[in-house]
């Protein structure tokens, strides 16, 4: 495999210009795909085939009416003093609600005569329901409920709206600006030249920009949540740029021990770029494995996110070279003064690399048993872990959602923010006025979490039966939609009418915010064990295959679970129990995103075996260059510790930036991997992971002598490759090619 990478990585520096014309090409094809076409995308999170969701289609089945159509919720306030109340007050909230309604709304209610004006008059709000899913929402109906508030705001009386039919309010891309600029300092301070400091960066943006553009033209056929887009983005510019850093310091080593500049791009794709490949493969298998879930918005995170790590692969073997063979001799120019990009393949200079690895393998068991406990300790407060569907609870402090959620929980109590449905099927009930009643008289034995219970108008109740054969519940909670007493009410309300359709012949089924993201995280609980399986499976045999070896893979499972530990325990502590959350912004406690636990797994696990790759591959290749195994930990170490070190600070910062946004699952990701690849490259890659190769020793490259006869050799180290370029024969092939390539044959002795 590295004499084709080879191949490919000297085909791609001498035809630089076809292959740089391929890739433009392919990013302005995506420009004017993704200016010219509809694109849509839904932040909703749904799942067919849960009672929640399976309530939804029964009403819209019986009554032609969307019922999980988009809302939106236009709050009142008035001044200290002062009444809703009074006729002005009212005929002004009249006005501003008329003025919210266009062609898709469906309903608008009235407070003054459902109820919803606080005991004191000074507060009121209004639910505005639309016929038509979030993703259809337009600018006429968004603008109309800006008109309503301004209606509002102009008699004098405070408004807000939140709801999913609000528009998002936009951001400027600070986790974008932040990682890059993070990447710009590390990568000047790794290569000590700005010319070959930018060389990543725009392989990156370029990567980035071709997979953003694919999924947003995608977004025109197919709805996707913008939180596919945000995470391809972070992903797509983390990795892009550690795989070009990896492939660029190779081939500055090459060229400084004096390769002609076409055979150092070779050999440097020809190595690092196979590190590279299975890196890469790795992510991929663990973002595409999300798809086994059966989750929707899942697999489109999932597919999303592999899509921008194979741009990004594909991207770092053919790009990269080519632009090295625009820059020519240059790549290795543009000093900066005070500053000087140190080849880690160097072997005359010690090296802080180098003294770490050797204190740790000295003191290997105190190392070892150090470093678990510090991940033992980070990792205790999953202990105590709730998850919950984002709601307008956790939006910033002072967005108009914000405050209308807070203004809502102020002044109705939290639960008013999520109130549960009860829809009650009677379609096979022989009395379904009776079947209601008995379920509506089970609802008010419920003794706790239970402000309010809204039944049907008797009077009302017959023909509605006869007309759709359902009615619908509504129980007001006490506690918030996120809250665990809420979670477990919506437990309570189930096994309270679980006997209904025995007793009465009728069903009854639980549904809204609450109840969707209780049934989804069972989902995900029950699939979560089948994902693992199957993506720790394929990661497995792939890292077999890569160092032919049976305890090095479990070794690189066992730090992942390390690293995701302390990664969620980290989260816990910050985003549930508030500690130094003012750091990130984040001003409100909150369960965690429901979908944190299975998407962190699948990312941080595809980003752990990265650094395994890159750390091990390169002390693999001195143990089968014959370095006894202990000290093969060191020589490794010392060849990749540096670059590895860079390519984990880009990546945090790139993740950390994104840690800063003010949507709460793009943060709370962000803030996740950031912890986690801090953990995974400095405490397991550089702490655990040397300590237990140095006490294992030789054993750690043990594999039965039968599967070493069937399983290919890949020659991820380069070796067959180094022997091929070191023959006499080759040697003149690449002198003879070079010839009519004056650039190529240049040398710069180190």
């Amino acid at each position: 495999m590295a004499w084709h990478l080879f191949r490919l990585g000297r085909w791609s520096f001498v035809h630089r210009k076809l292959v740089a014309a391929i890739w433009v090409g392919l990013l302005l094809i995506g420009i004017a795909g993704a200016s010219t076409l509809d694109t849509k995308t839904d932040d909703g999170f749904s799942l067919t085939g849960i009672e929640s969701t399976e309530a939804f289609d029964l009403i819209a089945d019986r009554s032609g009416q969307t019922a999980d159509g988009a809302t939106a919720r236009m709050v009142f306030e008035a001044p200290e003093g002062q009444s809703l109340t009074t006729p002005e007050n009212q005929q002004a909230i009249t006005e501003a609600l008329a003025a919210t309604r266009t062609d898709h709304v469906q309903s608008v209610t009235d407070p003054f005569t459902t109820g919803t004006v606080s005991d004191n008059g000074r507060a009121a709000y209004a639910t505005i329901t639309y016929n038509i899913p979030v993703t259809d929402i337009v600018e006429t109906d968004t603008a109309a409920l800006e008109s309503g508030k301004d209606l509002a705001t102009e008699a004098g009386i405070n408004s807000a709206v939140g709801g999913s039919a609000t528009a998002p309010e936009q951001e400027v891309p600070l986790g974008e600006l932040i990682g890059i600029g993070v990447a710009v300092i590390v990568l000047a301070i790794t290569f000590g030249s700005l010319v070959a400091a930018g060389m990543p960066l725009l392989t990156a943006l370029i990567g980035v920009g071709i997979g953003i553009l694919g999924i947003t033209v995608l977004s025109a056929f197919v709805t996707l949540s913008s939180v596919t887009s945000a995470l391809g983005t972070m992903l797509g510019l983390a990795v892009g740029i550690d795989y070009a850093l990896f492939i660029m310091s190779r081939y500055q080593s090459e060229v400084k021990h004096g390769r002609p500049l076409d055979e150092a791009a070779g050999k440097a794709v020809g190595t690092a770029g196979g590190a590279v490949i299975f890196a890469g493969l790795t992510v991929i298998i663990a973002l595409a494995g999300l798809s086994v879930c059966g989750i929707g918005f899942l697999t489109q995170m999932g597919l999303g996110g592999a899509f921008m790590v194979l741009i990004a692969v594909l991207v770092a073997l053919t790009l990269l070279p080519a632009i090295l063979g625009f820059a020519g001799t240059k790549v290795l120019g543009g000093k900066i003064k005070g500053l000087e990009g140190r080849d880690p393949e160097d072997t005359n200079v010690r090296s802080n690399g180098q003294r770490w690895v050797e204190a740790v393998s000295k003191n290997k068991v105190a190392a070892l048993i150090a470093g678990l406990l510090v991940a033992g300790v980070v990792s205790l407060p999953i202990a105590s872990m709730e998850l919950a569907l984002p709601d307008d609870g956790v939006a910033p402090s002072g967005t108009d959602s914000r405050v209308a959620f807070d203004t809502i929980a102020d002044n109705f109590g939290a639960g008013a923010n999520g109130p549960l449905v009860v829809v009650i099927d009677t379609a096979d009930a022989a009395n379904p006025v009776a079947a209601v009643n008995t379920a509506v008289q089970q609802l008010r034995s419920l003794d706790s979490d239970v402000a309010a219970i809204v039944a049907p108008v008797p009077e009302a109740l017959a023909p509605q039966l006869d007309a759709v054969g359902f009615t619908t519940v509504q129980i007001v909670p006490v506690s918030g939609p996120s809250d665990t007493a809420t979670k477990e009410l919506v437990s309570n309300i189930r096994d309270t009418l679980s006997d209904l359709p025995a007793d009465t012949g009728a069903r009854a089924l639980v549904t809204g915010q609450t109840a969707v993201g209780v049934d989804i995280a069972d989902e995900l609980t029950s699939v979560f064990p089948i994902y693992l399986a199957v993506v720790v499976g394929l990661a497995f045999i792939l890292l077999m295959l890569v160092f032919r070896s049976i305890l090095v893979p479990l070794k690189a499972a066992f730090g992942f679970l390390l690293s995701v530990g302390i990664s969620l325990g980290a989260t816990v502590a910050v985003f549930q129990w508030g500690w130094l959350a003012d750091l990130i912004g984040v001003d409100t406690t909150s369960p965690v995103v429901f979908i944190l636990p299975l998407l962190l797994t699948g990312i941080l696990f595809g980003l752990a075996m990265d650094y395994e790759v890159f750390l091990v591959s390169r002390m693999r290749e001195a143990y089968v260059h014959g370095t006894e195994a202990k000290q093969a930990v060191i020589v490794g170490f010392q060849h990749s510790a540096r670059v590895v070190v860079a390519a984990a600070v880009i990546m945090f910062g790139v993740f950390a930036g994104f840690a800063l946004t003010d949507q709460v699952i793009i943060k709370t990701i962000g803030f996740a991997l950031a912890i986690g690849i801090l953990a995974d490259a400095f405490l397991v890659r550089m702490m655990i992971v040397p300590a237990i190769m140095a006490i294992v020793g030789d054993k750690m490259w043990w594999l039965p002598k039968w599967l070493d006869r069937l399983l290919p050799n890949l020659d991820i180290e380069g070796e067959a490759l180094t022997d091929k370029l070191d023959t006499p024969e080759l040697a003149m092939a690449g002198a003879s090619h070079s010839a009519g390539h004056p650039l190529q044959s240049a040398r710069h002795e180190a």
